[in-house]
C-alpha cells in the first residue's frame, strides 16, 4: 500500500452526528460509491499480496540453493571433502542416467515401430550400391541369385557379445540367465576379489526370408570389364576409355559420364545418345589402345536393380550370447579377459569361446554378423 489514503483506513465512515435525511437516495448513492472504492482497494491489496507471495517463494528457493552450496562448502571445510565430492558425483551421475534413460526410451520406441512395420524398416535401411558376382553351373541356376547376409547389430554400453564354439553351450548360458562373474585383478587394490552380476540374453536378428529384385537394363550405359592391370591411375584409364568410346569410328558417341564401380575393376560409361550402348554390347569384345599396346576389353549390359519386395523373419544366433549390465570397473582388456575366463569354465556352464567383444559403459559399438559356413 502506497499510503494510508489508499488503504482501508480512509474507507471507514467518519465519526460524528449525521444530518437528517441521511438515509435519502443521495446518501445511498454516495454509500454505494464508497463501497465500490472499498472493493477496488481490496482487489488491489489482494493482487499485491499475490505478487509478494510469489516473490517470497522465489526467494525461498534461492535460499535453499544457497544453503545447499554452503552445506557442501562446510563439508569441505570440516575435512569431509571426500563426502562432498561423492554427493556432487552422485548428483551428476543421476542427471546423466536420466538423460541416458530418455535416449534409450526414444530408441526403443523407434525399434518397436519398425519391428511392427517391416516396410518402414526396409525404407530405414541405408542405401548401398552392390555388385553381384557369381558362377553358374548349369542352365537351371541362371535364374537363381545367392545372397550372403551381412548384418550390423548395435551394441549398447556395458554389454558384451560372446560366440561359443558349440551352440549347446550358448543355449545353456542363456537358460541360466543370471551369472556372477568373479573379478580378481590387480586393478582392484582394496579388494582381493570382487564380483559382478550380468544377464545373458539371446541375440535376435532380422534376416531376409524372401527377396524380389527388379532388373532394368540401361539404354545408354555399358559395363566395361576385363581391364588390364597397368601402371596407370584410375583417372588416366578413364580418360583413355572416354577418348576411345567417344569416337564414332569406334562405334561410340559423346560420353556423358564415366565411373569406376566400387570394390571392382569395372567401369560404367554412359553416352548422351540412345542406341550406342546396344551396338557396342552386340560386339562383346573390343580392342582398346591402353598404354603401349592394345587390350581386349569386354562390353556388357549395365543393369540396375531395385528391390521390389522383401520379407523379413526373426532369427536367433545359435552360438552367440549377449551379456548386459556390465559395470565399468576394469579396463577394456582386463574385463574382456575376466569374461572369457569365466565363461570358458565348464563348471559354470561355459565352454570354449570362439570370439568375444566388449563395449564399456558410456560407449556404443557395432557387431557385424556373417553367414556361418562352419
Amino acid at each position: 500500500m502506497d499510503s494510508e489514503e489508499e488503504s482501508f483506513i480512509r474507507l471507514f465512515p467518519p465519526e460524528g452526528p449525521q444530518d437528517e435525511g441521511s438515509e435519502g437516495p443521495e446518501q445511498l448513492r454516495r454509500e454505494v460509491e464508497r463501497l465500490k472504492e472499498f472493493y477496488s482497494a481490496l482487489e488491489q491489496d489482494h493482487a499485491k499480496l499475490q505478487i509478494a507471495e510469489k516473490a517470497a517463494e522465489q526467494k525461498t528457493q534461492e535460499l535453499k540453493k544457497e544453503l545447499n552450496k554452503i552445506f557442501e562448502q562446510q563439508l569441505c571445510l570440516n575435512g569431509d571433502e571426500e563426502r562432498a565430492c561423492q554427493i556432487f558425483a552422485i548428483k551428476e551421475e543421476n542427471s546423466r542416467l536420466r538423460q541416458e534413460k530418455q535416449v534409450l526410451k526414444n530408441k526403443l520406441e523407434e525399434l518397436r515401430v519398425l519391428w511392427n512395420d517391416p516396410v518402414r524398416m526396409l525404407s530405414a535401411l541405408p542405401e548401398k550400391k552392390m555388385v553381384f558376382k557369381g558362377l553358374t553351373v548349369n542352365k537351371d541356376d541362371m535364374n537363381k541369385l545367392m545372397l550372403t547376409p551381412l548384418i550390423r547389430y548395435p551394441l549398447p554400453g556395458g554389454s558384451a557379445l560372446i560366440t561359443f564354439e558349440e551352440a549347446k553351450v550358448a543355449q545353456r548360458i542363456i537358460e541360466l540367465r543370471e551369472h556372477t562373474v568373479e573379478l580378481s585383478c590387480g586393478e582392484l587394490e582394496e579388494l582381493d576379489q570382487c564380483r559382478m552380476q550380468v544377464k545373458a540374453v539371446p541375440v535376435e536378428l532380422l534376416v531376409p526370408s524372401a527377396l524380389e529384385i527388379r532388373l532394368t537394363q540401361s539404354s545408354r550405359s555399358i559395363l566395361v570389364s576385363n581391364l588390364p592391370s597397368l601402371d596407370i591411375s584410375k583417372d588416366g584409364l578413364l580418360d583413355k576409355l572416354e577418348l576411345f568410346f567417344s569416337k564414332t569410328k569406334n562405334g561410340g558417341s559423346e560420353v556423358e559420364s564415366r565411373e569406376f564401380l566400387e570394390d571392382s575393376d569395372q567401369v560404367v560409361l554412359t553416352f548422351t545418345q540412345d542406341g550406342v550402348a546396344e551396338q557396342l554390347i552386340e560386339k562383346g569384345f573390343i580392342q582398346v589402345p591402353i598404354g603401349k599396346g592394345t587390350h581386349k576389353v569386354k562390353i556388357s549390359p549395365c543393369m540396375s536393380a531395385d528391390i521390389s519386395n522383401m520379407q523379413l523373419q526373426p532369427s536367433r544366433c545359435p552360438r552367440t550370447v549377449l551379456l548386459l549390465g556390465i559395470p565399468d570397473v576394469l579396463s577394456v582388456e582386463s574385463m574382456r579377459d575376466a569374461l572369457e575366463i569365466h565363461f570358458q569354465k565348464a563348471s559354470r556352464g561355459g565352454g570354449e569361446v570362439d570370439a568375444l567383444a566388449y563395449v564399456p559403459a558410456g560407449r556404443t559399438g557395432m557387431a557385424v554378423f556373417v553367414e556361418d559356413t562352419g
